[in-house]
């Protein structure tokens, strides 16, 4: 029995090295066989020995189906975002304002690339990965641990000090050598400093690899579903399924970049990550530590043009003031750290032709035009398809079939023509002319006055926007539904299970069950489903999805006709009374309600228990008590939204007003306050109010 355990110990040694050989350093030392077979006897002697289980075994990198709700917790360090710039002259600006802030005091900046993906804090104790949280807002963000185990190039036990022995070349191959980092003779430097903490925090950012990127959306392609549009939304994506074993086929990626404790080994930024290279975590070989400002344009210049060859995607330049000494002297924003930059490369550009225009039906019915195009590699993703947004600007452009084009990729991700070249235009080439039909059902389209866009109006027999209907019903600032996303509303449009969003409320655990082994994510999905009942009045105007009807205009209407019938039986000129409602808005909320299935599924969605009416507590009797007070709110609330904070402040004769200022009465503050808001709150003496005194506040006038 203590021989099986000592193997259970020895194996899993084993197989973290063998990951680490594979994932991080690309020099693997066993064939895939090999490996699976020490995996396969691991799996069989962990199970004759449940008392050592253990969260970090190298067997939890498959995942699990049985992922609940990610818990929100908070940063032990806050995560601020870094400034932006784009050009030579902001970066020099930058060096020059970090001279000025350290008094002429000389300073090293460490060079890194800025990687497109998923910003993560992982967090070790005693050499073990206890938690790995995103970013979220900065303060609060979601605990992903269970997903992150999967990912098999972030390291779940470190390597012990005997195990390490001196740092290997990574021939790999995430960056070019010719840019590797400069002090090669580090690691021995180090030595004395390598022990890692006994508790530390390491950020990074979470990638999908183009391979993996292309394997996704080819696999995604063939089962007719929707594609990614960018490998950093399939990584977030991704990251966020309640599947871990999702995420563990996905095959992601991660680098890290940034060390926090209260013991680092080193008091330079550059010097530590070297430290955490030799614990075992994958770190840049493209960083490289500078002296002078034109050293830094000279690394900048060089990724600009080598980036294209990386295996993942990057869209700029960060640049860090190395001494952790002078970064606590430099300081912070309110938003950013002034020892930190990041400088963003510009979109790449490339031509290629136009073949043919194909056309996509949304949730409204809105027509957007596609431009199918030859392939052509633009920013390390082959584009086939750049969205042409409406006939205006087709028209724009002079569009023919076979035109060569200029494509970009907006903000890196976006594929879009900004331009033709006329020189090369085919003699026989045809004008592309928009549709005047449906694609989809065949209905004749219409276009509304003051709308760019063209519009299907069949939108109670038009499958994709059925489809998107649901998908905005289930929304999180619509009915919250989130247990439900895009690929399962079609899967069960697919099996007939749902035509409108009313059959949602109709669906059982049975019929989601599939072969009997998913019992417990089918009575999520039905509890999430029920739960919805409960979202306020407000939410339920948005998530019917009116055309024109957004977020803030169905609070303004639940707000003037309080009740589902009022707003159902309203005219025109009454709901143009209200405030920020248009003729054109007005007319499509009559059109949706005179719509006899419209107003069909309204009705089933009433027995269903739905909020049809106001909260009781906002129908409340005014008062004055607020009257003359701009108020501020900021956080999450416990028992009210902050749209219903907002009437409650307007009811009792208050101001809502942005953002904070002198004349500012005071902030009522829910949890997660921003810290840009507490701090100049702070500033400007401005006094905050928790949720419970406001509400003590209002219960004694």
């Amino acid at each position: 029995m203590t021989d099986e355990r000592q193997r259970i110990e020895q194996l899993r040694r084993e197989l973290h090295e063998h990951n680490h050989r594979y994932y991080v350093l690309n020099q693997p030392t066993i064939s895939d066989y090999d490996f699976d077979q020490l995996m396969h006897e691991l799996q069989q002697l962990e199970a004759r020995h449940p008392e050592m289980a253990d969260p970090n075994s190298p067997t939890q990198r498959v995942g699990s189906d049985l992922q609940t709700e990610f818990r929100q917790v908070a940063h032990k360090y806050p995560m601020l975002s870094l400034a932006n710039t784009y050009s030579e002259q902001d970066v020099r600006d930058w060096y020059d304002s970090v001279k000025k802030g350290l008094a002429g005091e000389d300073f090293e900046v460490c060079c890194e690339m800025k990687y497109d993906g998923l910003s993560i804090s992982l967090t070790y104790v005693d050499g073990r990965l206890t938690q790995a949280v995103t970013r979220g807002d900065g303060v609060h963000g979601d605990d992903v641990t269970q997903n992150v185990r999967t990912i098999r190039s972030i390291p779940l036990v470190l390597k012990r000090r005997e195990e390490r022995g001196e740092r290997r070349e990574d021939t790999s191959s995430a960056e070019p050598a010719s840019y590797n980092s400069q002090d090669k003779s580090l690691s021995s430097l180090l030595s004395p400093l390598s022990s890692y903490p006994r508790e530390f925090e390491i950020r990074g950012e979470i990638l999908m690899p183009w391979a993996s990127f292309e394997r996704l959306n080819r696999e995604r392609e063939a089962a007719e579903e929707p594609l990614f549009a960018n490998p950093r939304n399939a990584a977030s994506g991704t990251l966020k399924s309640l599947d871990s074993r999702v995420v563990a086929q996905r095959q992601l990626d991660a680098y890290l970049y940034y060390l926090l404790g209260e013991e680092l080994p080193a008091e330079g930024h550059y010097e530590n990550l070297e430290a955490a290279r030799q614990w075992g975590f994958k770190i840049s070989e493209g960083m490289k530590k500078v002296h002078t400002v034109d050293e830094v344009l000279d690394f900048i210049n060089y990724w600009d043009t080598e980036r294209k060859n990386l295996p993942v995607a990057t869209d700029g330049i960060v640049l860090k003031v190395n001494s952790l000494r002078q970064q606590r002297a430099l300081g912070f924003t309110a938003k950013s750290p002034r020892w930190a930059i990041a400088y963003k490369f510009k979109a790449e550009r490339a031509c290629t032709e136009l073949l043919e225009v194909t056309y996509q039906v949304g949730r409204t019915g809105a027509v957007t035009p596609v431009a199918n195009m030859s392939p052509v590699q633009l920013a390390g993703t082959t584009v086939r398809r750049a969205t042409l947004n409406n006939e205006d600007f087709i028209k724009s452009f002079d569009l023919h079939i076979g035109d060569h084009v200029y494509v970009e990729k907006g903000g890196e991700i976006i594929p879009k023509i900004v331009g033709v070249d006329i020189d090369q235009r085919p003699i026989i080439a045809q004008p592309v002319q928009f549709i005047r039909r449906c694609p989809e059902c065949g209905t004749p389209l219409v276009r509304y006055e003051g709308e760019a866009a063209w519009y299907c109006p069949n939108d109670s027999g038009c499958p994709p926007q059925i489809k998107g209907r649901i998908e905005h019903f289930i929304a999180r600032k619509a009915m919250n539904i989130d247990s439900l996303g895009p690929e399962t509303v079609d899967e069960y449009y697919r099996r007939g299970l749902i035509r409108n969003v009313a059959d949602l409320y109709d669906i059982e655990v049975q019929q989601i069950n599939g072969d009997g082994s998913r019992t417990k994510s089918a009575q999520r999905i039905v509890n999430g489903i029920q739960k919805s009942r409960e979202v306020p009045f407000e939410r339920v105007v948005f998530a019917l999805g009116i055309r024109f009807v957004g977020e803030t205009s169905a609070r303004l209407l639940a707000r003037h006709f309080k009740s589902m019938d009022a707003l159902m039986t309203a005219g025109l000129e009454e709901l143009q009374e209200v405030e920020g409602i248009g003729e054109v808005m007005a007319r499509s909320i009559i059109s949706y309600f005179h719509n006899e299935q419209n107003r069909a599924i309204v009705e089933r969605l009433r027995t269903f228990g739905l909020q049809f009416a106001l909260a009781p507590s906002l129908l409340a009797p005014s008062s004055s008590l607020l009257e003359g007070q701009s108020i501020v709110i900021s956080g999450v609330f416990q028992h009210h939204s902050r749209d219903e904070y907002k009437l409650i402040i307007e009811q009792n004769g208050g101001k809502n007003v942005g953002s904070i200022s002198g004349k500012t009465s005071f902030i009522l503050a829910g949890d997660n306050m921003g810290p840009s808001k507490l701090e100049k709150a702070k500033k400007l003496s401005v006094r905050i109010v928790s949720e419970d005194d406001f509400l003590a506040m209002l219960s004694k006038s």
